[in-house]
């Protein structure tokens, strides 16, 4: 019992550590994935060894080890839990004309629960879908609601990476761009409020590092800085919203976040883990919405299960430049510009 104790430690430890390796190889860039998860197994761990006490010199500094790994995770854990702070704030006036609703859902593009979708929808009456992994099979199943959003981008593929975009609100200056690959769409279009305020939308899905994907981060990590850089310099207000396969917490995402100055609504009010829907202790934040700091958050949820391996999430922004200063906005310092110049600089053939 102490030797198998022993080596799980071990493992635990070594699978915080990893992602301190800012290396673009999968197997470096999953360990970003299970934070949650580590930290559960390490209270288990400890608890363990409470009842089995270390007996060797390698088994105790294990176990001192354990109690470090232990605090260095909830330090990584703490910003997204009810405790941390909130990077935006509360909406202060009752949802109106300068309120967004913003529904996202990965599909699952094999899933056959249109339906199931559909249902959702109307439910939910979002004024703004994206829906990801969509081929020309989807499209046809969502297109019945075509008359309430008459406003719509699309671009079905049989790759898993197709896109369908609906709008009650008005739109202009709609692209469909490959960014990095050429078979990786985004989108980017202008959403006008019904207040006449036009906000800016990114949309993406990139590829993960994972092996039967893709293995590395390194286009993925570049879409997304890319789109940092296009939030940035936008003078309008800015949403980014997509399946970016990639965590939270991770430090491409928080790159991003000081790159582009925008907000994540999860950080002080909780994880939101949106994938994996069919196992719940493998459960991460992958699908995001972020924000620019003239935003205030009226509501965020995640949706049950439509038959994806991915929640759906539904987020209600309210349009408030006055509250801009109210907001902790991310900053980003030279070594983070410089970080992010050479991702965007990677060679990604």
């Amino acid at each position: 019992m102490h030797q198998a104790l022993f080596y799980i430690s071990v493992l635990i430890i070594i699978a915080s550590l990893v992602p301190l390796i800012r290396h673009d190889f999968w197997l470096f860039r999953v360990f970003e994935y299970p934070r949650l998860q580590k930290l559960v197994l390490n209270v288990v761990l400890l608890i363990a060894y409470f009842w089995f006490p270390p007996i060797t010199v390698y088994e105790k500094i294990v176990g001192c080890a354990l109690v470090l790994n232990l605090g260095y995770l909830i330090y990584q854990v703490f910003p997204f839990t009810l405790l941390g702070k909130r990077q935006i704030i509360s909406a202060r006036y009752p949802a109106g004309d300068n309120n967004i609703l913003l529904l996202i859902a990965n599909v699952y593009q094999d899933n056959r629960k249109s339906q199931s979708y559909l249902e959702l929808i109307k439910r939910c009456d979002p004024d703004v879908l994206l829906m990801v992994e969509t081929n020309s099979w989807w499209q046809e199943q969502i297109d019945v609601i075509g008359n309430e959003y008459p406003h719509q981008l699309k671009v079905p593929l049989e790759n898993t990476y197709g896109m369908i975009f609906y709008s009650k609100l008005e739109l202009r200056e709609g692209s469909i761009n490959f960014l990095v690959e050429e078979d990786i769409p985004s989108i980017q279009v202008d959403v006008k409020l019904r207040s006449g305020q036009w906000v800016r939308l990114y949309c993406l899905h990139p590829q993960p590092p994972v092996p039967q994907e893709n293995p590395r981060s390194t286009e993925r990590d570049r879409e997304i800085l890319m789109v940092a850089e296009l939030a940035k310099d936008c003078e309008l207000p800015v949403i980014v919203m997509g399946d970016l396969n990639d965590v939270a917490w991770s430090y491409t995402t928080e790159l991003f976040g000081k790159v582009s100055g925008l907000l994540d609504p999860r950080r002080g009010r909780g994880f939101f883990n949106s994938f994996n829907a069919k196992y719940l202790f493998l459960r991460f934040p992958l699908d995001h919405i972020f924000c620019s700091a003239d935003f205030t958050l009226s509501g965020i949820k995640r949706m049950e299960s439509c038959g994806s391996d991915h929640f759906p999430m539904c987020v209600n922004l309210q349009y408030d430049p006055r509250s801009e200063k109210n907001n902790e906005k991310p900053v980003a310092d030279q070594e983070d510009l410089a970080l992010a110049q050479n991702k965007l600089a990677a060679d990604t053939n």
